[in-house]
């Protein structure tokens, strides 16, 4: 009986010696090497050091409580686990398992006072699992992806703040002058976009594997993110989806689908969102990458979705991604040409000269990819617009339109059509010689007037007599306008003191 007693106390000391031997408190000189992480928001890198990873360590967390895990209860046994150091090669992805369940406690950053000690545990953690996946060289197991993924939508799939301002102050938004609200809980986000980063471009994490978590679900929750007012977490989420878009080609149609509803609904409905430059810029880099020919997905892309674009009136925030987007598509197809100038036209704005300006800017890119036959189809609407801004009240409306002449492509195309062009344009031109307020669209029409003249001298004098002509009529129009005026004047003034109503035959 004693033996037997002896024996049971001797097996729990062993066990009692293996759980300190495993818990113990982590020696500063085993702390993992710092590594380079690229800060996407600011564009800076910055090194980790041993010391944001190192601290005294007590594995009390249990990993299995329901209540860490769902989130706003922290259990006191909040404390940290063991460093990937000191465990063996085969217990690194249970360890790995068990952090990553330990990160999906959801902690107050509104109120900074709050768990301080459990949020720096959890920041530490973070940096430990950011610096096991760079360094990683096992395949992820399907249990260690299914618990990543988990605890990466647990901590960044949240409600986001409701945007306070509406589209006229969006408007005049100045990107460099105002000041876009920030997340509080950044500094944890950024490490778990991190690795969420890092996991995704591993060469360990199986893409045949991984999908069965990063689905369609969890791509669509990354899209809602893009709304974010803090633009450091929409630079992490562009790298993040056009990693996830390179990496998993089933989800490509997936991602442009919702994409384009984003659009649909920013333009049809609501003229609200953060994201729409960043989305676009995904797009321009998806584009560049299209094989030819074309799909008729992607021209109906095109035209449903890129071109309405233009509509909204905060344009500005996201005209040069969409610019860049547009061209592409040009320069990959140039029979689309026709088609993308046709719809500038469609939502070319008249009472906004800045955006006025973007169009002529985005008009000449297109027409640098544009060839002879594309142009010979659009040309009179075109040049009807054009003739209109030359002759703005908006001095670099017209000197916009006018710079046409100095791209040696469009010049080419204008030389070849002239005969077509010249009497579209010569009245405006004319006027703005003779009438314009502003000394250089006065000097750079001379310059244009001087081109034509030199290219077809008969041309130009045909132009010049027909605008005479067309002149002279309108000043007999107005002649006879006023001379009915006066006419009406003296009748009315001889029966001001009647009732009797003035006829005028």
């Amino acid at each position: 009986m004693i033996k037997q007693i002896l024996s049971k106390v001797s097996r729990k000391q062993s066990k009692f010696s293996k759980n300190q031997e495993f818990s113990g408190t982590q020696n500063p000189n085993l702390t993992s090497s710092s590594s380079k992480r690229s800060d996407l928001a600011s564009g800076n890198s910055r090194k980790l050091s041993n010391s944001d990873i190192s601290a005294p360590l007590n594995p009390r967390f249990n990993p299995n409580d329901t209540n860490v895990r769902n989130g706003g209860h922290v259990s006191v046994s909040y404390e940290s686990l063991p460093s990937f150091r000191e465990v063996p090669s085969s217990e690194k992805q249970n360890l790995f398992i068990k952090k990553v369940i330990m990160c999906s406690v959801i902690f107050d950053f509104t109120d900074p006072t709050k768990n301080l000690k459990e949020k720096e545990i959890k920041r530490q953690t973070l940096l430990e699992l950011v610096d096991f996946v760079a360094s990683s060289n096992v395949k992820f197991t399907e249990s260690v992806m299914q618990e990543f993924v988990k605890m990466v939508s647990a901590n960044l799939f949240r409600e986001l703040t409701p945007q306070p301002c509406d589209c006229k102050i969006l408007e005049s938004y100045d990107l460099e002058e105002e000041e876009p609200s920030m997340d509080p809980s950044w500094p944890h986000l950024q490490i778990v976009y991190e690795l969420l980063l890092r996991f995704i471009a591993s060469p360990e994490a199986d893409a045949k594997i991984a999908k069965k978590f990063i689905d369609h679900y969890f791509v669509l929750k990354l899209l809602d993110l893009f709304d974010s007012e803090d633009p450091r977490e929409r630079e992490y989420l562009k790298t993040i989806l056009h990693r996830v878009y390179g990496k998993f080609m089933v989800h490509r149609p997936y991602i442009r689908k919702s994409i384009n509803n984003i659009f649909y609904r920013f333009v049809l409905e609501t003229e609200k969102h953060n994201g729409i430059a960043e989305l676009l810029e995904i797009l321009g880099s998806i584009v560049n990458g299209f094989a030819l020919p074309l799909k008729e997905e992607h021209k109906l892309f095109l035209s449903r979705a890129l071109i309405p674009l233009h509509k909204p009136k905060c344009l500005a925030m996201y005209h040069q991604q969409l610019s860049y987007c547009i061209t592409q598509f040009v320069e990959k197809d140039c029979k689309l040409a026709d088609m993308v100038i046709r719809g500038l036209l469609k939502y070319w704005p008249v009472t906004n000269s800045s955006k006025e300006i973007m169009f002529l800017g985005e008009l000449e890119e297109v027409l640098e990819a544009t060839q002879q036959p594309q142009f010979h189809q659009c040309m009179v609407p075109l040049f009807k617009q054009i003739a209109r801004c030359l002759n703005s009240l908006h001095f670099q409306v017209a000197e916009r339109a006018l710079f046409f002449w100095n791209n040696d492509h469009i010049e080419s195309l204008i030389r070849q059509n002239r005969k077509v062009i010249l009497p579209i344009i010569f009245p405006a031109l004319e006027r703005n010689g003779r009438y314009h307020w502003n000394p250089a669209v006065h000097s750079l029409t001379l310059n244009v007037r001087k081109i034509f003249f030199d290219l077809d001298p008969e041309l130009f004098n045909e132009g010049l007599l027909n605008f005479q002509e067309e002149e002279a009529k309108e000043e007999k129009i107005q002649s006879r306008r006023q001379s009915t005026w006066k006419h009406l004047e003296e009748i009315a003034a001889d029966k001001a003191s009647s009732n009797e109503a003035v006829l005028v035959n």
